[in-house]
């Protein structure tokens, strides 16, 4: 049993249209356009409220352990740009929640939820994906590698664009009853490409959340 199985939630190609163009770009190999929309259009000559980044508190990140004979490798370099590398670690827990949420077997996961935004695709992808196992009796067991990151940053500096490649040809289910592993053979099935639409969060200092993803299977590119 392999995860992501299930289909990525309906594009929003004006959020799309809207990230591209504050970004500068897109990525040809993403197959939907899951991106989310919005940015701050407040004059803060005219506020005498502060802001929300003002009010923000610092985050406090959920504690996340897994199982010793499972294991998620990121071989990714962190940017230069601080932005850019808060969108990336924060896109990084983004998947490494979901798995916590298998391994927990729980669809209800405070850390899926922390690490994405109500109402986004993000969440409801998580959320199915946990379900989906706990459905099939399954967990997780070996080993995922993350590589081939990349982020564009919006204009605003709120929103970012994060990508990055997925191997999982040393990834399986496990039956959480018999503790079978569910071995399968290599294919270009093991290969995902991510793009996660983060957000800076307004309320939590340093945070930035999954507002929306879309996930390509078969993704040969990342075989390299």
């Amino acid at each position: 049993m392999k995860r992501r199985t299930l289909p990525v939630a309906a594009a929003l190609a004006v959020s799309a249209a809207l990230l591209l163009t504050a970004c500068g770009g897109g990525d040809d190999n993403a197959k939907g356009n899951d991106k989310i929309a919005g940015a701050d259009t407040s004059d803060p000559k005219t506020s005498a409220s502060p802001s929300a980044s003002d009010a923000a508190v610092d985050v406090n990140r959920p504690t996340m352990t897994f199982p010793s004979d499972f294991e998620m490798a990121f071989d990714i370099s962190k940017p230069s740009d601080a932005k850019e590398a808060a969108a990336l670690g924060d896109a990084e827990n983004f998947v490494r929640a979901i798995n916590y949420g298998i391994t927990r077997q729980d669809a209800e996961d405070a850390a899926y939820k922390f690490y994405s935004t109500a109402g986004g695709t993000a969440q409801a992808y998580a959320k199915k994906q946990i379900k989906q196992y706990i459905d099939g009796g399954w967990t997780v067991t070996g080993v995922q590698r993350y590589s081939q990151g990349k982020v564009n940053l919006a204009a605003d500096g709120k929103r970012a664009s994060v990508a990055f490649c997925d191997d999982d040809s040393k990834f399986y289910g496990k039956e959480v009853k018999s503790k079978k592993v569910l071995k399968t053979s290599p294919s270009d099935k093991d290969y995902y490409y991510f793009e996660i639409v983060m957000t800076a969060s307004q309320e939590v200092r340093g945070l930035w959340t999954a507002e929306d993803v879309e996930v390509q299977s078969e993704a040969t590119q990342c075989k390299a």
